[in-house]
């Protein structure tokens, strides 16, 4: 187990890296890197330990600082814990996959890259946490979980609920036991509102978006990598309608000239799915898969009335010709057909959560574009010890917008221990 220390100001970080099986049920199938780095603050070595649960899936945790606060929750949290940053494997320094050209996937053909990345979802993520908790010695810890990461903690919670002191959510209680399809349905409307909201706030935003639509369908709106820009892909800018400030963000991006640089890049950096962290695309809907498969569920449930009306934009809804007009993604399209079709191992267990004696404090934001209120509320009445806060004050990115969401999480969770 190699690791490292070095000193920020204000901050210890200790890194380390664990080799884990690819398959924890098949260990000879070959090891991983798994990277972790443990972030403390002054005078805190003998504080116990909160593993962070990145969003996603396929990006790397955040790389802390404290001069500016980065993350901007990290000098609470840093005030009764020390902060394990776990790389998600295949992102960052925790084995990353780039490309099918590079390790670890070259030299495999299309169904051995499809195999591998079925590795790559929240139950292996939650047993490398395993790995790195008995690494550091901690016989329990406490996790937060921000969206993606939030789903990682639910398996978390079905599976080994003996390892965690507690857990905080953020915009991440999954729907358990719904159909792929209800779930999309459910965000697309969402979408649909977020849209008309959008352009009652902003009236003639939904001309521009009209007229640079009729541009994508012309070709005529390119990235600066020479990407033409397709109607559907363009319709994904809507993601962020999900975030705070993105409303203004998407209106300051559609007062840009289309052929100019500035739009062209500030475009590249709006659409949510990408060359850097591809997995986010290729993996992306198998985190919603529980039992089944996918099947390019954000395209087929694209309701009629988005799909007449190129002014009503979408989240994150993947849809399948992305992987023919992205060039960096373009190389994982057949493996991104396999994996649409692969059926799905179960993630989470309504008796066990029922079961998991754990204190669990979740933010509920009522208008989250990804993840449904109605869906978390259900959820977060299957665990025994959950209090939750619903607020229509954040989006999506809530916890990104401050102190304020981790602040009263922290509170519901000790008022929770104490009880």
């Amino acid at each position: 187990m190699p690791t490292t220390t070095e000193h920020l100001p204000g901050l210890t970080l200790t890194s380390l890296t664990v080799d884990a099986p690819l398959d924890h049920a098949n260990p000879a199938a070959g090891t991983i890197e798994v990277f972790a780095r443990v972030v403390t603050g002054e005078g805190g070595g003998e504080k116990p330990y909160l593993v962070f649960l990145q969003g996603g899936p396929g990006h790397e945790a955040p790389r802390p600082t404290l001069v500016p606060m980065n993350p901007p929750w990290l000098g609470r949290v840093l005030a009764d814990y020390q902060v394990v940053m776990l790389d998600q494997r295949g992102t960052g320094r925790s084995t990353p996959v780039s490309s099918p050209t590079q390790a670890p996937l070259a030299g495999l053909d299309v169904a051995g890259q499809a195999e591998y990345l079925t590795h790559l979802r929240a139950d292996e993520i939650v047993n490398d946490a395993e790995l790195v908790r008995q690494t550091l010695g901690a016989e329990r810890w406490t996790v937060l979980g921000q969206s993606f990461g939030g789903f990682t903690t639910l398996h978390y919670l079905s599976v080994h609920p003996e390892s965690l002191a507690g857990a905080l959510v953020t915009g991440g209680l999954s729907a358990v036991q719904h159909p792929i399809e209800d779930v999309y349905a459910t965000t697309w409307q969402i979408m649909i509102d977020k849209s008309e909201a959008y352009y009652r706030r902003f009236p003639s935003d939904r001309d521009r978006v009209r007229e640079l639509s009729g541009l994508c369908a012309q070709g005529a709106v390119v990235l600066p990598n020479g990407d033409a820009v397709s109607v559907d892909r363009f319709r994904t800018v809507g993601h962020l309608l999900g975030t705070q400030p993105g409303a203004e963000r998407l209106h300051y991006l559609l007062g840009l000239d289309h052929t100019s640089s500035g739009f062209r890049h500030d475009l590249a950096a709006s659409l949510p799915f990408e060359g850097r962290n591809p997995l986010y695309a290729v993996i992306h809907e198998s985190s919603y898969a529980d039992g089944v498969a996918t099947r390019w569920a954000g395209d087929r449930t694209m309701p009629d009335r988005v799909r007449e009306d190129a002014t009503l934009l979408g989240g994150e809804h993947l849809h399948r010709s992305l992987f023919a007009e992205d060039s960096e993604l373009a190389p994982f399209a057949e493996v991104a057909d396999l994996l649409a079709d692969q059926e799905w191992n179960q993630l989470y267990f309504p008796d066990r959560l029922a079961e998991a004696d754990v204190p669990v404090a979740a933010a509920v934001y009522h208008g989250d574009a990804y993840v449904p209120y109605g869906y978390s509320m259900e959820t977060a009445a299957l665990l025994p010890d959950c209090r939750t806060w619903v607020t229509s004050g954040y989006e999506h990115n809530g916890l990104r917008m401050g102190t304020e969401v981790i602040d009263h999480l922290m509170e519901l969770l000790t008022a929770r221990r104490w009880q």
